[in-house]
């Protein structure tokens, strides 16, 4: 009995086996692979990856984006502590922080606060998101294909992002002349290494475009989605000072004031990590998302969405389900959190994109795990409650809800 068992496994695995075969030999004869080792039936590419070395790689590029994100958070607390408590905006610290985050990791450097080259790369990527979010940045998102061929202020937001790329290609030069390819120092460096081993090979996507333009994919997506979650991040935590306490006090328990937060203090914090996805579902940063192109005809209830559609997913209705987070218009830590207090994970947390690659905004946990240690004194609350109306009303949501179609076009 247990031969006959034993043999209807290796029987089953055998015709599995033949059946991949097949299918494999059907897929390759149709028409060209993508480039990269072929993958072999079942198993794939499982073989030619060698897990030991994975691990250890994205562990060390984790701790070293980590240990940047906290360095630049430890500046950021120092220019915040020059204002000696004084109301002031935060708006330009923290576009400078994320930017000098993804500048320590692109060009293995981070810029002062007051440095000229690095005040005129925030100018031209303030420029580029203000156009991007006006009147004539929303006609282009949607009418690119009539407005390309016409005169108008649209065209303006090209010069701001070709001066970004212009100061990317010049790090870029400085990087290829300094380059030690058994020694990289930062995402160029890798990135060049990669060009010199497949100088050769003329398919390569690894080449100077492609270089600068991941670049500015880097700052314009990582910098203003973050400056700007943390900034209402801020402003929620004002506005709720109950909230703000309990926050401060699982700080103080779990990370205390003598060393840095790291991400690994997530998991013991889940009221701190509930506020901080309660703050992304209830700004709703970028409601519609980026465009999506459909890849085939897809069948969508009764309707019908043919291949190449362009489609704009409204992340607002999972973020606003009423269903998923009772009374999604108030601001409500206890929409991440059980009944005994642990983190809720929820499959309605979209607030930037479906699927694996979400695109949380990067360091986002670890600035806001400093936030409270920052915050003024009530005067600021005082300052906020008289100057900014979004402080008193009871949505606040941001104005760049389309800041990112442009890139993601």
């Amino acid at each position: 009995m247990l031969l006959l068992g034993a043999a209807s496994v290796v029987l089953l695995v055998c015709v599995a086996c033949l059946l991949s075969i097949l299918q494999w030999r059907n897929r390759s004869g149709k028409g060209k692979m993508p480039e990269g080792p072929a993958p072999l039936p079942i198993v794939g590419n499982i073989l030619q990856v060698k897990p030991k070395n994975l691990a250890k790689t994205l562990e060390k590029v984790r701790t070293s984006i980590e240990e940047r994100i906290q360095e630049e958070a430890e500046h950021l607390l120092e220019e915040i502590t020059k204002t000696k408590s004084m109301p002031f905006d935060p708006t330009f610290k923290l576009s400078c922080t994320f930017s000098n985050v993804i500048c320590s990791i692109v060009f293995g450097k981070r810029y002062d606060y007051k440095d000229k080259k690095f005040l005129s790369l925030m100018n031209n990527m303030n420029n580029i998101f203000e156009m991007m979010n006006s009147r004539w940045g929303q006609l282009y998102q949607m009418f690119s294909y009539v407005l390309d061929y016409l005169p108008g202020p649209h065209n303006n937001i090209f010069k701001e992002i070709d001066a970004v790329k212009a100061f990317v290609a010049e790090e870029v030069k400085l990087h290829q002349a300094s380059l030690d390819p058994n020694s990289p120092q930062d995402f160029i460096d890798c990135f060049l290494s990669k060009m010199l081993e497949e100088k050769d090979n003329p398919k390569s996507h690894f080449n100077m475009l492609n270089l600068i333009t991941t670049t500015f994919d880097l700052f314009i997506a990582g910098t203003e989605t973050s400056s700007t979650t943390t900034r209402y991040g801020l402003l929620l935590l004002l506005k709720y000072p109950k909230i703000q306490e309990k926050v401060q006090e699982e700080i103080d328990r779990v990370v205390g004031r003598s060393r840095r937060p790291c991400v690994a203090d997530r998991t013991k914090m889940p009221y701190t990590d509930a506020v901080v996805h309660e703050i992304q579902r209830f700004i709703t940063l970028i409601p519609t998302s980026v465009p999506r192109a459909v890849t085939k005809d897809i069948r969508f209830r009764d309707y019908v969405i043919p291949k190449g559609t362009t489609i704009f997913p409204l992340l607002s209705t999972a973020l606003y389900d009423s269903k998923e987070f009772p009374n999604p218009t108030e601001f409500n830590p206890g929409h991440f959190l059980n009944e005994n207090g642990t983190f809720r994970k929820s499959e309605f947390f979209i607030p930037f994109s479906a699927g694996k690659a979400q695109f949380p905004p990067a360091g986002a946990l670890v600035l806001q795990l400093r936030l409270p240690h920052m915050l003024p004194d009530q005067s600021c609350q005082s300052f906020l409650s008289a100057h900014c109306p979004l402080y008193n009303s009871s949505l606040l949501i941001p104005s760049l809800a389309m800041s990112h179609t442009l890139v993601g076009a």
